[in-house]
């Protein structure tokens, strides 16, 4: 399937609720970077933006490369994954630098999610993978959203992720990191709708 035919069908298995995306300005953001971000990538943000799946997995915003790092912000947990870099030869079949990774994606099993950016075609980049269960980093020939879509239909062969609660799930739920504060702003559990009884708590 191509890059497209993969976001059209990750659309109809997690359909983006109201009010979802967010307004990136990528020129400030590239530039910080240094390099192009993946079209694929983009257009997620513009239809779900940066958020949560299933309470299990969170989609990174971008952010420009610099000081001000946010705590789990793309900036920070590029640097976590670079640092848990630990490739050995011929374990992977790709040969990467540290320097090359950036991270789209966490998981509540300290998973990080990673493009690797060798090649000048964003487009082409793999994403790759830290286990943090197995300790060790796994590769995918596919995009960002080819990536989550292939999770939800169980069609790697097996789950690259440390938990089974996005593995071959047809009813992914997203939601944007907006809606879940405005869910638990006015004491609901985002999840579930029930009433949140750690409502009182303050949440980032």
């Amino acid at each position: 399937m191509t890059a497209e035919a993969d976001f059209e069908a990750l659309m109809r298995i997690m359909p983006p609720h109201a009010g979802a995306g967010n307004v990136v300005d990528w020129a400030t953001v590239e530039r910080g970077w240094g390099f192009s971000f993946p079209a694929d990538y983009k257009r997620f943000m513009e239809v779900y933006g940066g958020g949560g799946i299933d309470d299990y997995l969170e989609v990174i915003p971008p952010e420009p490369f610099g000081p001000n790092a946010v705590f789990q912000g793309m900036v920070s947990e590029t640097l976590n994954a670079r640092a848990n870099w630990d490739l050995r030869p011929g374990e992977q079949g790709l040969a990467a630098a540290p320097a090359s990774l950036v991270t789209w994606g966490i998981d509540s099993s300290a998973d990080l999610l990673c493009w690797v950016t060798d090649g000048p075609d964003p487009d082409r980049w793999p994403v790759m993978v830290w286990d943090q269960n197995g300790r060790q980093w796994k590769t995918f020939d596919c995009g960002m959203p080819g990536f989550l879509l292939r999770v939800f239909r169980a069609e790697f062969d097996e789950c690259p992720l440390g938990d089974l609660s996005l593995w071959g799930e047809a009813d992914p739920r997203f939601l944007h990191a907006d809606e879940e504060k405005r869910l638990r702003d006015a004491g609901l559990d985002p999840w579930t709708g029930e009433p949140d009884p750690f409502a009182d708590e303050e949440y980032d």
